[in-house]
């Protein structure tokens, strides 16, 4: 090797972990300014009641703030995307994740629940994406979350909406309707 080839070498090698050591202060800089705004998320329930629709094979694709569908939040595990069962329970939203910790909405922290084309980490189109928005307990703010799933099956969209929809309309503190995502 040349000493001409061997600069190179070096050169593309410190410009390698440059990179990726910006990206890993990124990424920690977005999940302490995410930890704000969602300081715990809730435990899976031991009893999640009676199954009312799935398990549905999805990928989780990701959490945003609600209403902004790029920022995404990572701070909890919840900006890993992963393979995903998705199930809706009588206490609330399960999402069993492979790789990654599950994500579980209780009922009560249901805002609604809608298609969209996309949300941070995936964009789909024809509104293929199923958006479940929900208000974390101990948020500061009512601001509240959007979580993408992305359904393997097409239909399992319309089952999965059509049974968070019923869930929702049991919880009192839900706002009627459910919600459009960008």
């Amino acid at each position: 090797m040349s000493p001409r080839q061997s600069v190179t070498a070096v050169v593309l090698l410190v410009v390698v972990v440059l990179v990726w050591w910006g990206m890993r202060a990124g990424w920690e800089h977005r999940r302490r300014r995410t930890q704000d705004v969602v300081p715990t998320i809730p435990a899976v329930r031991d009893d999640l009641g009676a199954l009312l629709a799935g398990p549905f094979e999805a990928v989780y694709v990701s959490t945003t703030l609600a209403g902004d569908w790029l920022e995404r939040v990572v701070a909890n595990d919840l900006g890993v995307r992963s393979r995903a069962e998705v199930s809706v329970h009588a206490t609330g939203v399960l999402v069993r994740r492979t790789g990654a910790h599950d994500v579980f909405v209780p009922r009560e922290s249901l805002r609604g629940a809608g298609r969209a084309s996309g949300i941070a980490g995936k964009v789909v189109g024809r509104d293929g994406l199923v958006v479940v928005s929900w208000l974390p307990p101990g948020a500061p703010d009512d601001r509240g979350l959007d979580t993408g799933l992305l359904p393997r099956h097409a239909a399992d969209r319309d089952a999965l909406l059509a049974a968070v929809a019923a869930l929702e309309t049991q919880n009192p503190a839900a706002p009627s309707g459910n919600q459009e995502t960008p």
